[in-house]
């Protein structure tokens, strides 16, 4: 039988992920990239995997996608690592850089201008890598680990999932673990089995990727104050909102 192909996310907060993965021995015969968001959605659009971690403004893209976790990465508060940085106000914002690692922020970014900040102002795509370079933009929307460096040239910091909770009042899903078909059970379970053991190892999880560690004052602190992995009925409510406000902008235009 062929491996399991998965495709996960090898940022700080997906590290529980892939260290139980790789570390729990419960899945057998498979073999796993870490990619940045974009492109574990992109590989699971050409079907190129059989699991990935899926940014969740992406999921739209897939035509035929199943959930197969009860895990995710999501945000009941303040997610620290999901940004708009800027050096004025939201009302003084005529353009915002957008980040190319995550269509899933892009997409909030776009949300909260409209209905929530009321404010219309252009956006411009960056190139690979180039949201670690900038830091005289007059805003720009970041994520993941390199936001711990970037944050301290803007004076104005918006945390988006936090942002969303005010908003909606519901939690944000930043990404979920789909397939592209069907997976029995005898997988599924193991996979979620993997998971879970990671998680209940924070912070061996830490140490096992201590080379790979951003410059974050507390990462276990992070990882078990501002990552909510646990995809229960509220955050997929608040993941079908952000569906369908993501649906009507394309209706708005």
């Amino acid at each position: 039988m062929d491996p399991l192909k998965i495709s996960a996310v090898s940022y700080l907060n997906t590290f529980p992920f892939v260290y139980g993965l790789l570390e729990s021995g419960l899945l057998k015969n498979f073999r796993l990239d870490l990619d940045i968001p974009s492109v574990c959605a992109e590989k699971m659009k050409r079907g190129e995997v059989d699991i990935a971690l899926v940014p969740a403004g992406a999921l739209s893209e897939i035509a035929d996608y199943h959930l197969i976790s009860d895990y995710c990465i999501g945000a009941v508060k303040n997610v620290k690592t999901v940004l708009l940085l800027s050096h004025h106000p939201l009302e003084r914002l005529d353009k915002i850089y957008l980040d190319f690692d995550s269509r899933t922020s892009v997409e909030l970014v776009k949300v909260l201008a409209r209905y929530y900040w009321n404010i219309r102002p252009s956006f411009e795509n960056l190139r690979p890598g180039e949201a670690n370079t900038l830091n005289t933009t007059d805003a720009l929307v970041a994520i993941g680990d390199k936001t711990f460096a970037l944050r301290r040239y803007y004076p104005y910091v918006y945390d988006l999932a936090a942002e969303w909770i005010q908003f909606t009042g519901l939690p944000f899903v930043f990404a979920v673990w789909v397939s592209g078909k069907k997976i029995p059970l005898e997988i599924t379970g193991p996979f979620n089995d993997s998971l879970a053991w990671g998680l209940d190892r924070k912070a061996e999880s830490l140490e096992f990727f201590k080379d790979k560690l951003p410059a974050c004052e507390d990462c276990l602190a992070y990882l078990e104050e501002n990552i909510s992995y646990k995809l229960d009925e509220k955050k997929q409510q608040g993941l079908e909102l952000f569906l369908n406000y993501v649906k009507q902008m394309t209706i708005d235009k």
